[in-house]
C-alpha cells in the first residue's frame, strides 16, 4: 500500500473515531427520507462520486397527512466524479427544506470527497461544509384564553418571527463493491448554536429597551448515521435483490430502518420496509434512460395512526453519463441505462 493511501486510510479510521464519540445536547434536524438509498449523499457526504455519472435527486415528503402543520419536506442532492491525472476526486452539493409546526429550517452544503482502491472496491473520505438556517414564526403564536401553562407575556415564547444562521460541518467515509455498500457519517460535527433574537415586546409592539429583548438558542445535535445495502442478482433471471439499512442516533434517540426491494431488469423496482416503532413502507421504482422516479408510502404503526392516514414521499432523479477517459476529452458523452 503507497503512502498516500495509508495516510488516507488513517485519515478514514480517525474520521471514524470522532463520529463514534460525537455526543453533544441539542436538536436533530435532518430531513426523513424513505428512499434513504436513492439520496445518500445527503447522510453521508463520502457517498458521491461512485459512478461515471452526473447523478441527480430531488425528494418531497409530506409527513403524517391529516395532521395540522405536519412536518414537510424537501431536498436534492447532486454530485458528480472527477480525475484528476491518476488521482479520482467527488464533489457534491445537497440542499434541503423542512418545516414542522412553527418551525422551518434551510441547509446547504458544499461536498468533497477523495477516493481510492481498496480490497477490490473503492473507499471514500469526504466532508462537507455548508450553513444552517432556522426560523420560528413567533407571529402565528396562539396561547388561548385561561392556559393554566402560558402567559401571554412569557419571556420564553417569542411573539414575533425570528430567524438565525450557523456555520455547518459533515464528514464521513463510505466503502463501494460490486456486490455492496456501506458508510458511517456524522452531520453537525461542532454542534453548532443558532441564536434567535427578539426585539418586540410581549404584545407585539417594537421596544427601545434592552429589557424585552428576548434572546433564543437553538442547537443542532450531532447525528450519527450508518447506512449499508446490497446488489444480489437472482442466477438465471432478470431480478435483483437490494436489501438496504439505516440506523441514525443522536445518542437520546436511536431508530434503525430497514428496506428490502427488488429490482427487475435494472428499470423497475419494489419492495417494503420498516422503520422501528414508526411505519411500514411500501416503495415503487421505475428507471428508464438516466431518469429516475420513486413513490414511497408510509403507515404508521404508533399511536399517530389515530390521527394521520400515513406519509407519502416522492423521489426523482437524472443520470448524465460522463467520459472520464484520456483519450475523449469530452465529458458528456452518453446517456446510460441504468
Amino acid at each position: 500500500m503507497s503512502d498516500c493511501r495509508r495516510h488516507i486510510l488513517s485519515l478514514c479510521l480517525a474520521m471514524s473515531a470522532i463520529v463514534m464519540t460525537a455526543i453533544a445536547a441539542g436538536a436533530q434536524t435532518d430531513a426523513q427520507l424513505s428512499q434513504y438509498y436513492e439520496t445518500p449523499s445527503y447522510y453521508n457526504p463520502a457517498a458521491i462520486g461512485n459512478t461515471d455519472m452526473v447523478h441527480i435527486r430531488a425528494g418531497s415528503r409530506l409527513q403524517w397527512v391529516g395532521i395540522d402543520n405536519a412536518p414537510k419536506t424537501f431536498l436534492a442532492t447532486a454530485d458528480m466524479p472527477i480525475k484528476l491525472g491518476n488521482r479520482r476526486i467527488a464533489v457534491g452539493l445537497t440542499a434541503s427544506s423542512e418545516s414542522a409546526g412553527l418551525f422551518s429550517n434551510l441547509s446547504i452544503n458544499l461536498q468533497g470527497a477523495y477516493k481510492f482502491r481498496f480490497m477490490k472496491g473503492v473507499m471514500t473520505a469526504g466532508i462537507q461544509l455548508g450553513f444552517a438556517n432556522e426560523v420560528f414564526r413567533g407571529s402565528d403564536v396562539f396561547i388561548p384564553d385561561g392556559d393554566d401553562f402560558h402567559e401571554p407575556t412569557d419571556d420564553a415564547i417569542p411573539r414575533t418571527d425570528v430567524s438565525g444562521n450557523a456555520f455547518d460541518v459533515g464528514a464521513g467515509i463510505y466503502y463501494s463493491h460490486k456486490y455492496f455498500w456501506a458508510g458511517i457519517s456524522a452531520t453537525h460535527l461542532t454542534s453548532p448554536t443558532i441564536t434567535f433574537s427578539d426585539s418586540q415586546d410581549g404584545t407585539g409592539g417594537s421596544s427601545s429597551t434592552d429589557a424585552t429583548r428576548g434572546d433564543y438558542e437553538f442547537q443542532l445535535r450531532r447525528t450519527l448515521y450508518f447506512m449499508a445495502g446490497g446488489n444480489i442478482p437472482i442466477k438465471n433471471t432478470l431480478f435483483e435483490v437490494l436489501p438496504s439499512l439505516m440506523v441514525k442516533s443522536d445518542f437520546m434517540f436511536t431508530r434503525a430502518e430497514l428496506t428490502g426491494r427488488m429490482r427487475y431488469k435494472k428499470l423497475f423496482s419494489f419492495g417494503i420496509g420498516y422503520r422501528h416503532d414508526d411505519a411500514v413502507i411500501a416503495t415503487l421504482g421505475v428507471e428508464i434512460k438516466g431518469f429516475y422516479v420513486g413513490y414511497s408510502y408510509d403507515y404508521p404503526v404508533s399511536a399517530i395512526s389515530k390521527a394521520s392516514s400515513g406519509s407519502h414521499e416522492i423521489v426523482a432523479g437524472y443520470n448524465l453519463k460522463l467520459n472520464l477517459s484520456d483519450k475523449n476529452k469530452n465529458k458528456h458523452k452518453s446517456i446510460r441505462i441504468m
